[in-house]
């Protein structure tokens, strides 16, 4: 078996699976040391590099196009220290990182494994039940519904509405933004036929708008990653999936958006102003 063992955390391959373990250290980052331990499977593997610098190196793990509910989730966008599949190595550990680099690339070659996107997800992505509290509320996910409750600073709108719980089968993607600092992050819960998508993040009670702490902010990431997981991998044909037949037309669509949108107005929630954009919007996707 080849190991290296870092401050950052450890990287162990036996020929068939790279076992990631996170580091215990303040500077490891709080969404790799929540995460936990991950295994990856050889086949989820598209590369790997060593990447040296005067003080300290990086070990970089490449996986294949939607091999991994996380990065798929993600989008690239997570924080290079966020990210679970690079390591830290410490200038004087660079021959070993070198070795275990170079083992991975021997055991890809002899196996001559597949470097194109995966048909299904190889790696689990985070166990549930996960639940993750940020600046805007308490969001879970059990494995078959999310739920999400609202903070106290959360926008009136959101309030007003009260504790979401979505079913998977409801629901047609997550986006996921990180809140960097600079500017606000948002994991909002796309549901088929809803006319909240079309309200800004702050409004939208499928959305949860990230603007407090960004370390904290970044635990939603593991929420989305686990929805992500259960969801239709990206290869599935949009007409492959096996999903009812909708049971209304675009125009009984159309009527209950605009419902939700007049009843949000009558009650107070959207304002003449938010009410007219986001009709406006909803009228214009239907033509």
């Amino acid at each position: 078996m080849a190991e290296i063992i870092q401050r950052d955390g450890t990287w162990a391959f036996d020929g068939t699976t790279v076992r990631i373990t996170p580091g215990l250290h303040r500077s490891v980052a709080l969404l790799r040391q929540t995460y936990g331990e991950i295994s990856v499977p050889l086949t989820a593997v598209a590369g790997v590099a060593y990447e040296p610098e005067r003080k300290r190196g990086r070990l970089r793990l490449t996986l294949r196009e939607a091999a991994d509910p996380l990065l798929q989730a993600t989008g690239g966008r997570l924080p290079d220290a966020a990210d679970p599949f690079r390591l830290a190595v410490d200038a004087d550990r660079s021959g070993v990182a070198e070795y275990i680099a170079e083992e991975i690339r021997q055991a890809l070659l002899l196996e001559q494994l597949p470097d194109g996107p995966a048909d299904s997800y190889l790696v689990p992505g985070p166990a549930v039940p996960v639940s993750v509290r940020s600046s805007d509320g308490m969001v879970s996910f059990d494995g078959n519904r999310i739920r999400i409750d609202w903070s106290d600073t959360s926008d009136r709108v959101k309030r007003a509405t009260g504790p979401r719980v979505i079913a998977l089968d409801a629901l047609d993607s997550v986006d996921w933004v990180p809140n960097s600092g600079y500017e606000d992050g948002v994991l909002r819960f796309v549901l088929k036929d809803s006319a909240y998508a079309k309200l800004p993040p702050e409004k939208d009670p499928y959305a949860l708008d990230l603007w407090g702490n960004a370390r904290k902010d970044l635990l939603t990431a593991l929420v989305a990653a686990a929805v992500t997981a259960r969801l239709p991998h990206p290869s599935t044909p949009r007409g492959a999936l096996d999903r009812p037949a909708p049971l209304h037309s675009d125009h009984d669509i159309l009527l209950r958006r605009l419902r939700e949108l007049g009843d949000l107005h009558q009650q107070g929630v959207l304002t003449d102003d938010e009410f007219a954009m986001t009709k406006g919007v909803v009228l214009r996707d239907f033509r």
